[in-house]
């Protein structure tokens, strides 16, 4: 018997959950490590040693050391999704990599910013963060009206990497009021068997 796969994250990080939820979908035993970023646990050396950038999440897979939570999620969905998560037809594959790099860009600079002036006080203009979530909101909103998931109507990593930042989008005060479809994206994704939410945060809309 394996041990359990050791994820480094922090309890309020969207990039972190997006992996202890992959983890738990996959049924993988989890060892959860939490990094006080607060403390700059995360710019100690034996953190760097780990991942050099200083940020969580990281994975310890019994020896396999693995930064950065999109690539996390392709590992893990290769090593252990038994053909699920991550298609090989080459069209749903370029889609699931097209909807990666919106996790990276717009989502990451969007509803992922605003939320950190709420929730860690980052020093952003949150109008444009907000405006810029809006925009991306309403691309999602026609595209998930076409389709169950991000690719098709299974679900794929880039589900599971976009769900915490857009579900956790009222914490930077970005309204999800005005986009049923993709409010029904969300709860199809908690519906899914062994799904965990992310802690919640009583800031911007959410404190209402």
């Amino acid at each position: 018997m394996t041990n359990a796969i050791k994820l480094y994250r922090h309890p309020l990080s969207g990039h972190s959950h997006r992996v202890e939820l992959m983890l738990s979908l996959l049924g993988q035993h989890t060892e959860i490590i939490n990094v006080d970023l607060a403390k700059g646990a995360h710019k100690q050396p034996e953190f760097l040693a780990l991942n050099s950038f200083g940020q969580v999440p990281v994975i310890d897979d019994n020896g396999t050391v693995l930064a950065d939570s999109n690539a996390i999620l392709v590992y893990l969905a290769k090593r252990y999704g038994k053909g699920k998560w991550l298609p090989e037809e080459p069209v749903a594959a370029a889609k699931t990599q097209r909807w990666m790099s919106v996790v990276a860009g717009q989502i990451a600079y969007g509803p992922a910013r605003a939320r950190l002036v709420t929730v860690f006080g980052a020093p952003y203009h949150a109008p444009d963060l907000i405006a810029q979530s809006h925009s991306l909101f309403n691309v999602l909103e026609q595209e998930l009206g076409q389709s169950a998931f991000l690719v098709g109507n299974e679900a794929t990593i880039a589900d599971i990497a976009a769900y915490a930042y857009i579900a956790h989008a009222p914490e930077g005060n970005v309204s999800l009021s005005d986009y049923p479809h993709v409010r029904a994206w969300l709860k199809r994704i908690e519906a899914l068997p062994d799904f965990v939410p992310m802690q919640k945060t009583a800031v911007g809309l959410q404190s209402l």
